[in-house]
């Protein structure tokens, strides 16, 4: 029964989706059962993956494996280490969270549910595969519904409008897309075997050349959906115009697909070439830190700056990935739940807001915690979350990607960790100017606090924050064993250069030897 989890957390959705075109559309609650059933139905299976995974063993779990294509071979390949189910419980959280963010939605609901679904089935597809072939047909399948449910359900701004940032948005990661699939058929090819199991593939050695150039556009193509300067310009936007479940999801798990690309392709199966472009991510890393900081603190959209900060979270989890050990990737894994959950929450904030006063401009708003106390402090949790507060899933996330970034590039880290500082700044005068400042208008006076089906994905991706950053052992364990077991068994082990500190407690060194000199890596 094992074998089929994986596979029941792809097939869920998808298989509600589809039923949701066959019921019309005057079932209104039926359509919106049914596309919770499919969402919650996730939920307890993601949750039993990470309890049923054995650490004693590590490495890839769960698995399923059978011939597709023979003749190509295309295999149905999918299995989950402990960053997988991590992440696969990310998205069954987003999801159900989405759903109910969308239940009061009137507009063409059983077709919009329908999409996010469809989108859902391919993010847990990606996060499940290991055949190159089906990751890269899960990832268009999580990516190409974005395209209508921002053109036909999303909102325009004065700046930009809703078709136009939905064609901004599908035609960037179109661009990222031929990247992936030009490495995918290097992969292929190399070999000599033409296989897209990446079991096969992660135990091939690969000569510096071809990891050069392949990890460059890994990570240039993963990287334009993870949001890398300056590459970004399409989530701002993207995200502004986005319907509320669409943004939870766009924020909260498509950009981390772009990170676990990087990670999976890049970093695990050509560790040389990971060595050779990582300065080149950590400068990155540090621009998106800080550009995505300093432009939100100039924006006056409410949805602006969450998406905007995003650009900034997401360069502190590409800094965790740039510095190649095993604290910095442990970091990056669990900044991608953090900031998953973290802007999961403020979208969903966003939208009630947005939906009871029907305008996100800050300037105009004012002493709201008076009319809506629990979405104030729900907003608040995740503020103080976002600048790495300690007791919120931040600040666990945020410690280990700088301070593995430190034992890489001291200087870059530094600089990174101003961004901090600059999160704190907007995000409380954000907090303080929406709900503590002075009551502007009378029309406020009649605002309501969330209400039934409104708390459900508040308060407990709220709860989330707090739990995980007050006891985050059970997932920083699924995400080491993850890591220290499947890259035991790639190309070759990274390594950590200009150490210059003792490692942290817990953590070991493990001398390696090298044609040219010693070594060492990080051994949790």
């Amino acid at each position: 029964m094992k074998e089929w989890l994986l596979t029941i957390t792809i097939l869920a959705p998808m298989i509600a989706g589809i039923v949701l075109l066959i019921i019309p559309e005057t079932k209104g609650l039926l359509i919106r059962l049914i596309a919770l059933l499919g969402a919650a139905i996730t939920l307890p299976v993601a949750i039993w993956l990470c309890i049923s995974y054995d650490k004693t063993a590590g490495g890839f779990q769960f698995s399923q494996n059978f011939a597709w294509v023979p003749s190509m071979g295309i295999r149905y390949h999918v299995a989950a280490d402990g960053i997988s189910v991590v992440l696969i419980l990310l998205t069954a959280l987003l999801i159900t969270g989405g759903v109910f963010a969308s239940w009061t939605r009137k507009d063409r609901t059983k077709e919009f549910l329908a999409l996010l679904l469809l989108l859902v089935s391919g993010v847990f597809g990606v996060f499940a595969a290991r055949d190159l072939f089906f990751l890269f047909l899960f990832y268009e399948i999580a990516v190409l519904p974005m395209y209508l449910l921002i053109g036909v359900w999303g909102t325009s701004t004065k700046q930009r409008t809703k078709e136009y940032s939905a064609m901004k948005l599908t035609l960037m990661l179109m661009a990222g897309s031929a990247f992936i699939l030009v490495a995918i058929l290097a992969f292929y090819t190399k070999t000599g075997t033409h296989t897209f199991d990446m079991d096969v593939l992660s135990k091939t050695t690969f000569d510096a050349a071809f990891q050069h150039w392949v990890f460059f556009a890994i990570y240039v193509g993963f990287g334009i959906l993870a949001g890398i300067w300056p590459l970004h310009t399409w989530s701002p936007d993207g995200h502004a115009s986005a319907p509320t479940a669409v943004s939870m999801l766009h924020a909260g798990v498509l950009m981390k697909l772009g990170a676990y690309g990087v990670l999976r392709l890049g970093i695990q199966m050509l560790p040389q070439g990971a060595q050779d472009w990582s300065f080149v991510m950590a400068a990155i890393a540090t621009t998106n830190v800080l550009y995505g900081a300093f432009s939100a603190m100039g924006q006056t959209d409410l949805k602006y700056i969450i998406a905007y900060s995003s650009v900034s979270h997401m360069g502190m989890v590409m800094l965790g990935l740039a510095s190649l050990n095993a604290v910095g990737i442990n970091g990056a894994v669990m900044q991608m739940i953090s900031h998953g959950i973290m802007t999961g929450l403020f979208f969903a904030v966003v939208g009630l807001i947005y939906e009871k006063s029907h305008t996100r401009i800050i300037a105009t708003m004012g002493g709201f915690a008076k009319q809506m106390p629990g979405v104030a402090i729900c907003m608040t949790i995740g503020g103080l979350a976002s600048f790495g507060l300690p007791a919120t899933s931040g600040f666990i996330a945020e410690f280990l990607c700088f301070y593995g970034m430190w034992l890489k590039y001291p200087v870059l880290a530094v600089i990174a960790i101003l961004g901090i500082v600059i999160t704190a700044i907007y995000v409380l005068r954000m907090v303080q100017k929406i709900f503590f400042g002075q009551n502007q208008s009378e029309e406020w006076k009649s605002l309501t606090d969330a209400r039934t089906t409104e708390w459900v994905a508040i308060s407990a991706l709220a709860a989330a924050l707090i739990v995980i950053g007050l006891y985050p052992k059970p997932l920083v364990d699924l995400i080491d064993v993850g890591w220290k077991t499947t890259q035991s068994t790639g190309n070759a082990p990274l390594t950590v250069t200009g150490m210059q500190h003792s490692p942290p407690r817990g953590v070991a060194l493990q001398v390696l030897p090298n044609a040219d000199h010693n070594s060492v890596r990080l051994v949790p």
